[in-house]
């Protein structure tokens, strides 16, 4: 009998698509990021205020990945920059193939910078390449400072981190310095930027180093 390795061709024909991806924001000389976080992080929350930020300086589009509603994608228009909406119905990351579509729907044209937003998960889509430029992966303070120990793979591979929700430092257990020093362990190129999406705080060096990487 002939066994097919199930997982060996769905991640083939990811990378198929990946490649495709990538090489279409190449033609189109399109920065995209890749946002990886665990749910309730403030992934959406962070990107409705850079969008709001960088309103005038960077034209921003934005993929949204849920396993269902149009939630995020709606907070996403309201602050201002388009978005598409994938819902995985049960998946826990997105695919290249989805993102493929996706991309084929925004004004691509028209932006200077494409955010994916992944589903919430910190294990599965910091394994599933979709032909991003880069991963930005986030860690909110009320998650615990362990996590990059933990579940290492995102913090290794990621180009920038933001470590969020840092107006509550004084009210949960939560090491900053041992995060940092655990993230840059795994990576020593790595961005780290404190922010709080609620308040503003560590925003401007974010929004500078979009400025920077976009050329703007």
């Amino acid at each position: 009998m002939y066994k097919v390795k199930v997982g060996k061709k769905i991640l083939s024909a990811n990378e198929e698509y990946a490649a495709l991806n990538s090489q279409f924001l190449t033609e189109h000389k399109k920065l995209c990021l890749n946002m990886i976080s665990s749910p309730g992080s403030g992934k959406t929350a962070i990107l409705a205020r850079t969008i709001t930020e960088l309103k005038g300086k960077i034209r921003i589009g934005v993929i949204e990945g849920d396993i269902q509603t149009e939630i995020d994608a709606e907070r996403i228009r309201a602050a201002g920059a388009a978005a598409v909406q994938i819902n995985t119905d049960g998946a826990c990351h997105l695919s290249a193939l989805q993102v493929n579509s996706a991309l084929k729907k925004l004004p691509v044209e028209e932006l200077d910078l494409i955010f994916i937003e992944n589903v919430g998960n910190l294990v599965c889509p910091s394994t599933f390449e979709l032909g991003e430029t880069a991963k930005v992966a986030v860690l909110s303070v009320p998650e615990g400072d362990d996590k990059p120990a933990k579940y290492p793979a995102i913090f290794a591979r990621a180009k920038a981190l933001l470590i969020n929700k840092v107006d509550l430092l004084e009210a949960v257990d939560f090491d900053i310095e041992r995060a940092k020093a655990d993230v840059m362990k795994l990576n020593r190129d790595i961005k780290i930027f404190p922010v709080s999406a609620k308040t503003g705080q560590g925003f401007g060096d974010w929004c500078n180093w979009l400025l920077e990487l976009t050329g703007k």
